[in-house]
């Protein structure tokens, strides 16, 4: 098996950290190309895999190519590999959708396509992933391996994948949004904006992390931390006066909207 990249931009080379950590892959396997040469240098000299002179350079070495690079650059690549044939491509792409790729390489290639999120730049991260026509049940089982390398990964069918956008894909900047806001009532309240920061980032932390071990639902713990009457069930009250509920459930609906209409021909 071979791997190639193109783009290796940050979240190419998160995913390129995971796989070759979890022997998925091993540098010698890979090839890589970015038009900006000191991203391709560096991702070479840092990983020791093989460098590529182009797109199509890559795809000619490789079994499975990561698509990494920005969607406005994304039809003149797709444009550059469309002569080779029999390849799995691994689109992150935002709103680049799997009949896009294939139509424009001329149905050579299986394709899925993946939504991924920043924090896969940690090992934390949340994919949802979707499989095109031709894509198999191994090629599958290579994404979630791949995916998984770097975080949690889950498989969607492609009309789902605006959802996860809205959810996984933008959501690590709600939260960034609610640590903020946490930090500036902190200081309200007579804390230091190092101490109030500190304590929100850990509090996050921690709940997500409870989260996860302990097995149990949001509501579930959520109702372990309120006394009746107490401080929290306080700031819940507010929170419902202010239909917070509300408030965050819109946000996911109107990063999905936005989604599907990026995803919609130029002439849609």
């Amino acid at each position: 098996m071979s791997l190639g990249i193109i783009g290796c931009g940050k979240m190419g080379r998160a995913l390129l950290g995971g796989i070759l950590e979890a022997g998925i892959f091993q540098p010698g396997e890979v090839t890589a190309f970015d038009a900006y040469a000191p991203a391709l240098e560096s991702i070479v000299a840092d990983f020791g895999v093989k460098a590529a002179n182009s797109n199509a350079g890559v795809v000619e070495q490789a079994d499975t190519v990561l698509l990494c690079v920005k969607p406005q650059t994304f039809p003149e690549m797709l444009g550059q590999i469309s002569e080779t044939e029999g390849r799995l491509l691994i689109s992150i792409a935002a709103g680049i959708r799997i009949s896009t790729i294939e139509e424009s390489t001329g149905g050579r290639h299986r394709v899925i396509r993946v939504m991924p999120n920043t924090p896969a730049l940690v090992g934390k991260g949340a994919a949802g992933y979707a499989l095109g026509g031709a894509a198999t049940e191994a090629d599958a089982a290579l994404a979630d391996s791949i995916l998984s390398a770097v975080g949690y990964a889950t498989r969607v069918p492609e009309d789902l994948l605006d959802a996860v956008t809205a959810v996984s894909g933008s959501g690590p900047a709600y939260v960034f949004l609610m640590i903020e806001s946490l930090v500036r009532g902190g200081i309200d309240q007579g804390l230091d904006e190092a101490t109030a920061l500190d304590l929100a980032v850990h509090t996050v932390a921690g709940a997500a992390e409870l989260l996860l071990k302990t097995g149990e639902s949001p509501a579930q713990l959520r109702e372990n931390v309120t006394s009746p009457n107490g401080t929290t069930f306080a700031a819940l009250e507010s929170f419902r006066a202010n239909d917070f509920d509300r408030i965050v459930r819109e946000a996911v609906k109107a990063a999905r909207d936005r989604s599907v209409e990026l995803g919609r021909p130029a002439d849609g």
